[in-house]
């Protein structure tokens, strides 16, 4: 057990789809944040903790940065800008294409009102030839003064040592704030809730799944060990709640039992789950269902 001397609080920001759910899961070492192809997937703060080399590194993973269309957007939005303050530096991701977009110049702007530090750490390595690399480091040296430029791959797990190794220098002297084997700052049920979301984002297309939101309303263990979990999906239309549910229950099984194995791999217990389907109509441009399902950035 290595003695914790010094702690880093880094922030990971960049526009949606770009991996930082993925970098979180690939530092950790565990899946704490969920990961779909699908943009705008993260929608709450999510801290991942890792311990290296005397130091304990809390990652915050945000939402990706969007123009807000709703009351969900507008808090996802809010937790992004409020997570780029009060911490050591913030690493920007970015994909490998040689421009400053808007969602970029945007959190540039937000670094620099703050002063903090930045690394810029350049994903998806693994989709480019090293040389287009050159071209998106100077595009991004001429936006801003960023302390290091990395080049990595989350999903390939590339040049996340030399990352570390970077972001180490952040560190300031204080005391352990997370327990030794303590991998997130969510409590189970809101992780949970997030596996039955990825499940919903991989197998539904288009807009449905972003118009949903997921209830853990019973959360227990038996003796034997056994978790029995209730669970409730809420939609925004009525005709979602057929897709969702599918014909003769179809998708609605398969989305569960492809989230009971990822949450039996994270327990590691079996789990026994019941799973219900209610509509909330445009519950997303309600601030009161907003806050309801844990949104609230009050």
């Amino acid at each position: 057990m290595q003695e914790i001397k010094k702690t880093a609080m880094i922030t990971l920001a960049g526009r949606p789809n770009v991996g930082k759910s993925t970098l979180v899961n690939a530092l950790v070492g565990e899946k704490i944040a969920i990961v779909s192809p699908k943009p705008q997937t993260t929608r709450n703060r999510i801290s991942g903790v890792v311990n290296r080399g005397g130091v304990q590194f809390i990652f915050l993973d945000t939402p990706g940065f969007h123009r807000a269309r709703n009351k969900l957007g507008d808090y996802m939005v809010n937790v992004v800008k409020s997570s780029v303050a009060d911490v050591d530096a913030v690493c920007l991701l970015v994909e490998p294409i040689p421009h400053v977009g808007a969602p970029e110049q945007a959190l540039i702007d937000r670094i620099r009102e703050e002063r903090l530090p930045a690394v810029l750490v350049i994903n998806k390595i693994d989709t480019v030839e090293k040389a287009a690399l050159l071209e998106v480091m100077a595009a991004y040296s001429q936006a801003y003064a960023f302390d290091a430029i990395i080049p990595i791959s989350a999903q390939e797990k590339d040049g996340l040592d030399v990352l570390m190794a970077e972001l180490s220098k952040y560190a300031q002297e204080g005391p352990q704030l997370f327990p030794d084997g303590m991998t997130t700052d969510q409590p189970d049920r809101q992780i949970v809730a997030e596996i039955v979301r990825e499940k919903l984002l991989r197998n539904l297309n288009k807009e449905v799944p972003h118009g949903t939101a997921v209830e853990v309303t019973t959360f227990s263990q038996r003796d034997s060990g056994v978790i029995d979990l209730g669970v409730t999906i809420y939609c925004e239309k009525a005709g979602h709640k057929g897709i969702i549910i599918g014909k003769n229950g179809a998708m609605l099984k398969k989305i569960s039992s492809h989230a009971r194995e990822d949450i039996e791999r994270f327990m590691g217990e079996k789990v026994y789950m019941e799973t219900w389907v209610k509509v909330k109509e445009n519950w997303r441009d309600n601030v009161n269902y907003v806050r309801g399902f844990g949104y609230d950035d009050q």
